[in-house]
């Protein structure tokens, strides 16, 4: 398949989109990385590709221009494919329509999360095409909370967490416990969305099994295109 990863932002993407990169080459794809959102404006360039994966994010200084939000919505609702990664479904002030799309992504606001750390991946929904032949397993990340989810959510990772307590902008934070929902996938239009809370740095990039929910879903996002 060919895609297009946009990256760049306030996150350490100049050591996880080069591990995005080598592994979804490795897997047979045609990749195509810009650190430049411009291009989602550009119709004709954006019809080449038979998906968006976003490893970026846009919020503040580099949110998405009025331009490229509409051609990133009709890339999207024509019936191509959309992989969001981490923070990419970050939520920003100048479009909250963004959750339309992602389903639920981080508030600038409202989202937290204990430190950066060992986190234990839960499978809750084995069929999942995005889980074929993934076990649970431990990878290093962060557990995103505070996350606000839409209906339509198809939610086939989660994980754990207890009561806790942690600093979080200068402040003890108190943390409630529960499941929380690290993957699912949803339709918006005729297109397939993919989304992981999962993918901080490059050491989470490296997870075998991170890297094979990943390939699992750029072909599931891809597989109506």
């Amino acid at each position: 398949m060919k895609l297009l990863v946009v990256s760049g932002g306030g996150h350490p993407y100049e050591e996880s989109t080069p591990v995005l990169e080598k592994f979804l080459l490795d897997s047979g794809h045609s990749v195509n990385i810009s650190w430049d959102a411009g291009i989602l404006s550009d119709a004709t360039k954006m019809n080449q590709f038979d998906a968006l994966i976003f490893n970026t994010k846009r919020s503040d200084e580099t949110a998405l221009s009025d331009e490229q939000i509409i051609g990133m919505k009709n890339f999207i609702r024509e019936g191509k494919g959309f992989v969001c990664i981490h923070i990419s479904g970050c939520i920003p002030d100048s479009w909250k329509e963004y959750s339309e799309i992602t389903g639920g992504g981080w508030d600038l606001k409202e989202s937290f999360h204990p430190p950066y750390g060992k986190v234990q991946v839960k499978i809750s929904d084995p069929n999942h095409p995005c889980v074929i032949d993934v076990p649970d397993f431990i990878t290093d990340d962060e557990l995103y909370m505070g996350i606000k989810y839409k209906e339509g959510n198809n939610v086939f990772i989660y994980a754990s967490s207890q009561d806790q307590t942690h600093q979080w902008r200068n402040e003890d934070v108190f943390m409630p416990g529960g499941d929380f929902p690290l993957g699912w996938t949803r339709k918006y239009g005729e297109g397939r969305v993919f989304v992981t809370l999962l993918g901080h740095d490059g050491l989470s990039f490296l997870n075998p099994q991170f890297q094979k929910i990943i390939l699992n879903g750029v072909t599931w996002v891809t597989d109506s295109v």
